[in-house]
């Protein structure tokens, strides 16, 4: 795959600031919220399941969007719906592969964040005392949930819990790669000023970008 590069320093500063401009990271962009309350901060965390998942990223947002739309827009509203449900709901939504097993993954982690944080993820975050990597391993013991869904949900999430920053997730970094903008989380928190905030809009549109092959528009170059 060819690299363009952008260079000097104050084009890719330029480019940065172009790419986080929207002032929203990759969730917003597709409709969910971002905000510090329990039923957003759990919308972001299955549409990171559903994310991580292989096949194309239009039907994960479809079946996060179809989950919320039927009212399961929280830990305990999920945690409540039958598994026959929530088959049909991901059916209809386009979601292949093993669905029932999916189901059944959305219904123990939507019924395990009840029972251990009360529906509300902020509660892990306290439980952890704020600290990363307890945060990233409280996580990670949710169903359902591993490295590559931590990163997807800190990726949102660092706009509001600032201590887990930088995040990047692996498309963020392809995009940052292929422009030229840097190699690492930390490369991408220096284009955006170490600003939380800036930085999840900054790699939610390198996402986009990788996934939406959007690299031309940006470039000038197929």
């Amino acid at each position: 795959m060819p690299t363009t590069l952008i260079t000097p320093v104050e084009d890719r500063k330029r480019l940065a600031r172009r790419l986080a401009g929207s002032g929203r990271g990759f969730a917003e962009q597709y409709g969910f919220r971002v905000t510090n309350n329990p039923a957003s901060l759990f919308q972001v965390l299955y549409l990171a399941v559903l994310l991580a998942r292989r096949g194309d990223f239009r039907r994960a947002l479809d079946g996060a969007r179809a989950l919320r739309d039927e009212g399961w827009d929280s830990a305990a509203r999920l945690a409540r719906s039958l598994h026959e449900d929530r088959v049909r709901v991901l059916r209809d939504s386009g979601q292949r592969g093993d669905v029932g097993a999916l189901a059944v993954a959305l219904g123990d982690l939507a019924r395990t964040v009840v029972e251990r944080y009360r529906g509300d993820l902020r509660r892990l975050r306290s439980v952890a005392h704020h600290d990363p990597a307890r945060e990233r391993a409280l996580l990670a013991e949710l169903p359902g949930v591993d490295d590559q869904v931590v990163d997807l949900f800190l990726r949102e999430a660092q706009a509001l819990w600032r201590e887990v920053a930088p995040v990047a997730d692996r498309r963020a970094l392809a995009a940052a790669r292929r422009l030229g903008l840097g190699r690492s989380a930390a490369d991408l928190a220096g284009l955006a000023s170490g600003e939380s905030e800036r930085l999840a809009w900054l790699v939610g549109a390198l996402a986009r970008v990788d996934l939406e092959h959007r690299y031309g528009e940006l470039t000038g170059r197929p």
